[in-house]
């Protein structure tokens, strides 16, 4: 395994495994999020489970990945034995699933970022309807979506240092500049602090059954978690690297991006005389919106950045899916690194193309006709497969852990370069969550996932 590479040292691991976990879910996903569950006492909620639950995942997740220093399947394998080899590949298939579509939608983002910048999207009247006729327009996104693919092919056919790590210290600076640039522009407008008492001052009140759940979800989705992703970054970590403390750096790290984004849109939303409950749409329909009334120049130069605030986000991300089915191959088939990649790129690239076409493109229909399924699209249907398979992924690694690889040995991975760990607090609270709180919540939230995308949670609560 010593061809395999390895981050150079600590930041680089924790700049790539931290922009493995923001993406497109920080800055789109959590800020519609909160606004349909009271703001700040959702901000609460996801911020408690990101530390009690998430946390203890990802070191568990790390701490397999170096142990083995393999990919998913050949850590799972070579700690549990042939049967386990099943949930390293299941989490490799399910991220080449959630980079089917998730490429689809970095390339609406990227096609906005283009559009704002140097086209005539903020010409535009009504952006809802703008939106609408722009994802079922195959012919711009497959482009896009194309282009996105290759930059993300590029970066990690480099390797680990040089592709992965490099790329990581160059996107995830920026990506925190033009964060923190737009909150502070964001923060001088009209009626801003409205927006800001909305997103920090917590009604308790506006908890309910739905908040709890949906901050649950997001913070577990937040993370990149229940599918390989970090235990194949974990793979190319030294021996003599705190997993703890790295962990907690990078759980940190992509919650403050969320509360950081909305902290940004949020006093956008306010100041515009907009409703923060809009959803999904908040994004792609309601912003460019609001970067319309600033104005031709100021429009393109705030909305450009959101936007390619939003690339950088969601390529840190689609770069890590990548590499997780690369590294499986690279690995076990001991094929070389850039055939590899470029062929997956196109194979992902390809499983896409149903996702694309089913936005409401013509002769494509039967995609959005899924018996059982309530009538949505085909992108929404491979997501919300994914969302499930993440969870019960998660899952089976905290049993994994327990019952096969045993606490104890995965105390003793972690004790190395950290002789502060054993018989400390964080020990025995990482010990017991991975035994007892991770199987049980993960356990209730995947039943819940699976009844909230086909029943609906509302109808049956």
């Amino acid at each position: 395994m010593s061809n395999r590479g390895n981050f150079s040292g600590r930041l680089g691991f924790i700049l790539a495994a931290a922009g493995s976990a923001v993406g497109l879910g920080n800055i789109w996903r959590f800020p519609y999020l909160a606004g349909q569950n009271g703001g700040a006492a959702f901000l609460f909620i996801y911020m408690v489970f990101i530390f009690l639950l998430c946390f203890p995942v990802m070191v568990g997740e790390i701490a397999i990945g170096r142990k083995v220093g393999s990919d998913a399947y050949g850590s799972y394998r070579t700690l549990g034995g042939k049967r386990w080899g099943f949930l390293g590949i299941f989490g490799i298939l399910a991220g080449i699933f959630i980079l089917s579509f998730y490429n689809v939608v970095a390339g609406w983002a990227f096609g906005y970022f283009l559009e704002i910048s140097f086209g005539d999207l903020l010409n535009h009247q009504d952006f809802g309807a703008f939106f609408g006729s722009y994802v079922n327009d195959v012919s711009d996104n497959l482009w896009f979506s194309l282009g996105f693919m290759v930059i993300t092919a590029v970066i990690v056919s480099q390797g680990v240092q040089k592709g992965i790590e490099a790329a990581n210290k160059i996107m995830m600076p920026s990506l925190y500049v033009i964060l923190i640039c737009l909150i502070v522009y964001s923060l001088t407008l009209p009626n801003a602090m409205a927006g800001v008492k909305f997103y920090l001052i917590p009604d308790l009140s506006e908890i309910k059954a739905q908040t709890i759940f949906d901050a649950l979800r997001q913070a577990f989705f937040s993370l990149s978690l229940g599918m390989g992703a970090l235990i194949t970054y974990g793979s190319y970590v030294k021996k003599d690297q705190k997993i703890v403390s790295s962990a907690a750096i990078i759980s940190a790290a992509d919650t403050m991006v969320a509360f950081l984004s909305g902290l940004m849109i949020f006093p956008l939303v306010f100041s515009a005389g907009q409703s923060p409950t809009e959803g999904p749409p908040l994004v792609f329909m309601i912003l460019p919106q609001i970067f319309h009334d600033m104005g031709p120049i100021l429009g393109r130069i705030v909305g450009g950045s959101f936007f390619l605030l939003l690339c950088f986000a969601a390529l840190t991300s689609t770069v890590s899916l990548l590499e997780v089915p690369a590294a499986f191959l690279v690995d076990q088939k001991k094929f070389p690194r850039k055939p590899v990649v470029w062929a997956l790129a196109l194979l992902v690239f390809i499983l896409g193309l149903p996702s694309m076409v089913s936005q409401g493109m013509a002769g494509f229909e039967f995609l959005n006709k899924l018996p059982f399924y309530q009538g949505r699209d085909f992108l929404t249907f491979v997501s919300d497969m994914c969302d499930i398979s993440l969870t019960v992924g998660g899952c089976l690694m905290c049993i994994f852990i327990t019952y096969r690889w045993k606490i104890e040995n995965m105390n003793t991975e972690l004790k190395i370069g950290d002789d502060t760990y054993m018989g400390s607090l964080t020990q025995r609270y990482i010990s017991f969550a991975i035994q007892y709180i991770g199987p049980i919540l993960l356990s209730i939230l995947s039943v819940l996932v699976i009844i909230d995308k086909f029943f609906g949670i509302e109808k049956v609560f």
